[in-house]
């Protein structure tokens, strides 16, 4: 019923000609982790696939080596059904639309669960998705962040070098929860890790390798006070702005922090949390991403939250809210809205390719 006097009132606000307006959550389902990002003249966004709804959504084909890693145990049972991506586009921030299966494990042959976290982008025509699976507890275990290839935003992606990107734990930091950052010079970072400790490392130019820094390190823990998981980063009037989740992921208190620094390594300076629960609108807000309207100071914070009657970690839903910088450069906290945002076409303009500066 409320999906669908959603549309009723989005089609009523376009036939007389009156602003259109979003709902939060903005999409139906359950659906963790958004990353959003702007190609060409639509916005993407890219999220993790957490629990099912009414019709289960299911990958259909494992490999016999997929089906091996599958027997092990995992530390949730919805891990074994997070084997794929649904991607979600639009034109203006309000009017959605699914893309199913965009990356499927049917072309990751060495992951067989818990896909985690997507992070997109675009490069010489080519768009690169970078990804968590199978959740490894440790160095023995098959598994961590892979890179997978498509022509469009919205797939199908396919594995990029048949093998994760990094498959181990440096400086302690379990290689989930990655993001792709492009910086103003045209390097590309990988910012990644949970258990409490943040890396980041350089992209090669070809996006599915990891070159050295200047001083000769390769893994770089970059690990804030407070810091859980979900690392984010911004840039914005030459400053960086490193963004990541606090708390536990399944219960109320996650939320969102942030930090300062003038390079893409720092040195921070935290600045505190700008997103939490609201007990008026909905509990456990967090694993956020952040989009500017190019051309503009206009920032939109896309995020995950828990309404305020499930108890399950897995049912999470997906929201969008205005994130305002202050005169000074810092960030205001964000109001949790239940009304979202206002219906934002992109402006015109031969390509967007989708940065977050």
């Amino acid at each position: 019923m409320r999906v669908g006097l959603k549309s009723l009132l989005l089609g009523m606000a376009l036939l007389t000609g009156g602003p259109a307006a979003a709902e939060n959550p903005i999409v139906p389902g359950w659906y963790a982790d958004p990353e959003i990002r702007v190609f060409g003249d639509r916005y993407w966004i890219y999220p993790t696939y957490s629990d099912h709804g009414e019709t289960p959504d299911l990958s259909e084909h494992f490999n016999e080596q997929q089906k091996k890693l599958r027997e092990q145990k995992t530390v949730r049972p919805s891990y074994h059904f997070q084997t794929f991506f649904n991607v979600f586009s639009s034109p203006d921030l309000v009017h959605w639309t699914k893309h199913d299966h965009a990356l499927d494990i049917e072309n990751v042959a060495w992951a067989a669960y818990a896909v985690w976290a997507p992070s997109a982008i675009e490069k010489d025509g080519k768009y690169y998705l970078f990804f968590g699976a199978n959740d490894i507890q440790s160095d023995d275990q098959l598994g961590g962040i892979g890179v997978a290839v498509s022509d469009r935003p919205e797939g199908p992606f396919k594995d990029a070098i048949g093998k994760p990107l990094i498959d181990a734990f440096h400086n302690g930091a379990q290689p989930i929860d990655q993001f792709v950052f492009r910086d103003d010079d045209g390097q590309h970072y990988l910012y990644y890790g949970g258990w409490k400790h943040c890396n980041v490392v350089r992209l090669g130019d070809d996006l599915t390798s990891i070159v050295p820094f200047s001083d000769g390190t390769t893994f770089k823990e970059i690990t804030p006070p407070g810091y859980v998981e979900g690392s984010f980063m911004v840039k914005r009037k030459g400053v960086y702005y490193l963004m990541w989740s606090e708390g536990g992921w399944t219960g109320p208190d996650y939320s969102v922090a942030y930090a300062m620094g003038p390079s893409p390594t720092g040195p921070f300076k935290p600045m505190g949390k700008i997103l939490q629960q609201d007990f008026k609108i909905a509990r456990g807000a967090g694993h956020h991403s952040v989009v500017n309207v190019p051309g503009t100071d206009d920032w939109y914070i896309a995020y995950h939250r828990r309404p305020l009657d499930e108890d399950s970690g897995e049912r999470r839903q997906l929201a969008i809210d205005r994130m305002i910088f202050n005169a000074d450069g810092t960030i205001a906290p964000v109001k949790m809205t239940n009304e979202g945002v206002a219906a934002r076409p992109l402006p015109a303009r031969e390509a967007n390719r989708g940065e977050t500066k």
